[in-house]
């Protein structure tokens, strides 16, 4: 017998509750009850056994894929995840990995953890957990190498063509928002900041007040990479540079109770020792609250390339059976009043796709000391970095894992001992590209995007036959001019595989000491610091 799903009629009455400032919510009420009916009569009618669960995934998802990315909807174990990301404590294997066809894939295995004592590395690809294989599995695979402390779980995973098993004790794993500080040239104080977790502010506290201790008289913030998370963790960083009662963001919404403007709360550590902010393409949320609450204060110097571009904000919604509903709240401003959002979800272009604000359109405003900035596209730099940018062709490189599977390659056969010997020279850059055509890499360019949409539409017009031979030369013409970009963009390319590579041999910790010494944003802002009249002057 068929299952007769109904969904209980009191949710409606609860929905009530939760919109009745809406002015529309008998229209609400009206395709609720729509969708409630059409939902249990297909569960009732249709010709095969159907799953409720899936079927509501897949109506919710449908529901929310037109708003914006940040929208969305966590189920139990998601919701639990979302906990761990925010506390930065877990218990599991230690290592960050990824989905990929039939098999995980060991991104970095973190250093002394259970991953990396059981002799994982980076690139492994798991295809056994216990005696369940990857491949039959439809869920999260990954959850099965959760579990208490103490217990273990047997893993299955390829190396280089061969299959080894091994057997991890799990263990509890520790998220540093702060993973790696220190003082530079006797008098420069470098902390990387990865995170916006519970412990940020401590963290980033701590090593600041100890990095004072160690003799540091100027300051190195990195927020290269770092994703955000925390809006409170946030302003409580930028409260360690300011003064108490600073604003620092104010939220913009139409639902008038999520208009809110954040102040710094407590007296700062340090509110004038000189201070750089590294930002690049994969800064974005809270490390633009950040760099944009400082560069708007005329506290720091930012130096790096154009931040991500992410002005909205998220609140967990609680529902029923113990998921939620990560929603768009409102809009961040930083303190001269820009909102840096780069796309707009809600205007799109006849792909589908949200419109990017033009830099033409860009608004100027005005920091604390009278410096033009504008709003968005994120936050631009005060000094600005070629090596710091993400073209198009590095971002499908990082995008596609190739960059990620020639560090692979690259690691199984060289030897490296020293990490500040470490070179990667023209004949290695030339054995990547080599790597990238024998392993067919290909990606789309815009340009082939309209040329591709046009070809269809001349299909359609009865004209592809006789500009079919012209299109194929462009596309000829098109894939030339990518290798050519790829060279080009040789030196941001070159840096990656650098940062992958050195992971490889000597964890995040060499990956930084590495780069104290040659990563060339790191150098700019050192030449900044120690360059007082051009400090000043670019904050005048």
């Amino acid at each position: 017998m068929k299952k007769r799903i109904l969904i209980p009629i009191i949710a409606i009455g609860i929905f009530f509750t939760t919109v009745s400032f809406k002015s529309d919510f008998f229209e609400i009420a009206k395709q609720i009850e729509i969708f409630t009916t059409l939902f249990k009569e297909l569960n009732m009618n249709y010709v095969d056994e159907v799953t409720p669960a899936t079927l509501m995934d897949k109506a919710i998802k449908g529901m929310l894929e037109d708003l914006d990315p940040y929208t969305v909807y966590w189920n139990e174990q998601q919701v639990e995840d979302a906990k761990i990301n925010n506390s930065g404590i877990y218990t599991g294997i230690g290592a960050s990995a990824q989905n990929r066809k039939d098999k995980i894939i060991i991104v970095e295995p973190y250093k002394d953890y259970p991953a990396d004592k059981a002799g994982l590395k980076a690139g492994d690809e798991i295809i056994k957990i216990g005696n369940i294989n990857i491949a039959d599995m439809e869920e999260d695979a990954g959850e099965l190498l959760k579990g208490a402390p103490g217990s273990t779980v047997d893993v299955t995973y390829k190396r280089q063509g061969k299959t080894v098993t091994t057997t991890i004790t799990r263990g509890a794993v520790e998220l540093k928002a702060v993973p790696f500080y220190k003082l530079m040239n006797n008098d420069i104080g470098y902390i990387v900041l990865s995170q916006f977790n519970g412990r940020t502010t401590v963290e980033t506290k701590a090593a600041l007040v100890d990095l004072k201790s160690q003799g540091a008289k100027k300051i190195i913030l990195d927020l290269r990479g770092n994703p955000g998370g925390l809006l409170n963790e946030a302003i409580n960083v930028v409260n360690l540079f300011v003064d108490k009662g600073e604003v620092i963001t104010t939220t913009k919404s139409v639902i008038e109770k999520y208009n809110q403007t954040y102040k710094t709360k407590f007296d700062p550590v340090d509110k004038e020792i000189p201070l750089v902010v590294l930002v690049n393409g994969r800064s974005a949320s809270a490390s633009e609250i950040v760099s944009g609450g400082l560069q708007d204060l005329d506290r720091a110097v930012i130096v790096g390339a154009r931040s991500f571009g992410k002005g909205l904000v998220q609140r967990p919604k609680k529902l029923t059976y113990g998921t939620q509903l990560k929603v768009t709240i409102s809009r961040y401003y930083t303190p001269s009043g820009r909102c840096i959002q780069a796309l707009d979800y809600w205007h799109r272009d006849e792909n589908g796709d949200p419109v990017r604000k033009d830099a033409k359109e860009y608004n100027a405003f005005k920091t604390k000391g009278g410096r033009t900035v504008y709003d968005g596209g994120g936050i631009l730099p005060d000094v600005e970095l070629k090596s710091a940018v993400y073209s198009p062709i590095t971002t499908a490189l990082l995008k596609d894992n190739a960059i990620f599977d020639y560090a692979t390659k690259y690691y199984y056969s060289h030897q490296i001992t020293d990490s500040k010997s470490f070179k990667f020279g023209e004949a290695d850059f030339q054995d990547f590209l080599k790597f990238l055509k024998d392993n067919n890499f290909e990606y789309e360019t815009e340009t082939e995007k309209k040329f591709a949409e046009g070809l269809k539409i001349s299909d359609d017009d009865d004209l592809g036959k006789d500009i079919s031979a012209s299109y194929n030369q462009l596309m000829a013409a098109i894939d030339s001019a990518k290798d050519k970009a790829i060279v080009e963009k040789k030196v941001e390319i070159e840096s990656l595989l650098m940062d992958e590579i050195l992971k490889r041999y000597f964890y995040r910790e060499g990956l930084y000491n590495y780069q104290i010494e040659h990563n060339p944003e790191i150098l700019e802002a050192v030449a900044v610091l120690n360059d007082e009249g051009r400090y000043k002057k670019i904050l005048k």
